[in-house]
């Protein structure tokens, strides 16, 4: 947060539970209001390993970056990329999605970087 959202204060709660029968590993849904989002439920499948939680919860925690930031909102029952309505848009062709994927990858490699033991040699 510190690195992405310097200047922000955020409320992010994460709740561990069954997602499978919900086809999702995790997701990101907004608390409070449309306008100006600062209050986050994430939900995260409980049945995950270690890697693939790393990962989900990274996932989840671009889109409250995108939410806060303005990119990603939600208005009226619609979805908004950029100001541009992505409502019907397929998960996958999704550029909020495709964002956030890219993403988990980058932030997985820096998070593993910074929690790895240093050993002396």
């Amino acid at each position: 947060m510190s690195k992405y959202l310097p200047r922000h204060i955020i409320e992010v709660s994460v709740v561990h539970r069954g997602l499978l029968r919900d086809g999702a590993y995790g997701w990101c849904t907004v608390e409070d209001c449309d306008s100006r989002p600062r209050s986050f439920l994430i939900d995260v499948h409980n049945g995950l390993n270690v890697d693939d939680y790393i990962s989900t919860l990274l996932h989840e925690l671009w889109h409250v970056k995108q939410f806060v930031k303005g990119d990603l909102r939600d208005k009226r029952s619609k979805r908004y990329w950029k100001n541009k309505d992505i409502t019907d848009t397929d998960y996958e062709d999704d550029p909020s999605e495709v964002e956030a994927h890219q993403m988990e990858e980058v932030l997985s490699l820096e998070y593993l970087v910074d929690t790895t033991p240093q050993t002396c040699v």
